[in-house]
């Protein structure tokens, strides 16, 4: 299930901190950080709600990554599904923290997605408008440029190996290769084939929206590829995950803002950070 064309999928100021947050380093980004939201224009009907989907998603959370249901009526579908290397625990907690924000950040729209670095939660009305599962809703790219000579080959040959690795990785995979790290994901109900298809797109997507970018991000209705360069080494562990676009004229714009305000936000988390530094040596010196 998609959402789709009627929602505007766009960043509000809060949304905008939130990925913030995310851009300054991947690697200590938060579960639980916001990517972006997609909310439908129309509003449910009176008396209409999402409440039984909600509580029956969060009643599953810790037992599954993927799951999706009805309400009693069939008038209202939803799913969640967190990212493939999240905890139990630590899925449940995603879940329940996207959940909550259907309505604090869509209000009573007829369709809600909420997308977390960790997870992502929608539901929609029965009939709603869909979309093609290749579409682009949400990218993001990294405001600076990559690590010079032979970093797009690096970049390259990790994205590469995705579209096999999630196939063989039941719908998730990551990899390094050298300063690069990657990752795909796609829709728990998706087919193998269908997923390989759809992480060939999002990462055809990436190279060329994001271009020689040291992050990308692109999330596509049905899944989404995303990388990381660190110049000092990928970090144990791994790069952490990624988000990613936007499509209509408005989203767009977002992705612009989005960027700009990504890169000095970065500048001035790393002031603070020598500012700190440089406070600690002065009291030792004391």
């Amino acid at each position: 299930m998609g959402i789709l064309p009627s929602l505007q999928i766009a960043l509000s100021p809060l949304a905008i901190l939130a990925v913030l947050t995310l851009a300054a380093a991947a690697a200590d980004s938060s579960i639980f950080d916001l990517v972006y939201k997609g909310c439908a224009n129309q509003q449910l009907t009176a008396g209409a709600s999402a409440d039984d989907v909600a509580s029956t998603l969060l009643s599953q959370s810790s037992a599954s990554k993927f799951f999706n249901t009805s309400s009693p009526d069939q008038s209202i579908y939803g799913l969640f599904q967190c990212r493939g290397d999240l905890s139990s625990s630590d899925c449940a907690a995603c879940v329940a923290k996207a959940v909550p924000m259907w309505s604090s950040l869509c209000g009573a729209a007829l369709a809600a997605r909420v997308q977390l670095v960790g997870c992502y939660a929608l539901y929609e009305v029965a009939g709603f408008p869909q979309v093609s599962g290749n579409q682009m809703l949400y990218k993001k790219c990294g405001s600076g440029s990559g690590g010079g000579e032979g970093f797009e080959e690096q970049r390259d040959t990790a994205l590469s190996s995705l579209q096999s690795g999630v196939a063989a990785g039941r719908g998730f995979y990551a990899t390094t290769y050298q300063s690069v790290y990657a990752m795909a994901q796609c829709e728990g109900d998706l087919s193998s084939s269908a997923c390989g298809q759809c992480v060939e797109e999002a990462v055809q997507k990436s190279q060329v929206e994001c271009g020689g970018a040291n992050s990308g991000q692109v999330y596509l209705d049905k899944c989404y590829a995303s990388y990381n360069y660190y110049p000092n080494g990928v970090p144990t562990g791994g790069g952490g995950g990624g988000s990613g676009g936007a499509d209509g004229g408005g989203g767009k714009q977002t992705e612009r803002t989005v960027a700009i305000v990504v890169g000095g936000a970065a500048a001035v988390g790393f002031l603070v950070i020598c500012l700190l530094f440089a406070r600690s040596l002065l009291k030792k010196k004391d």
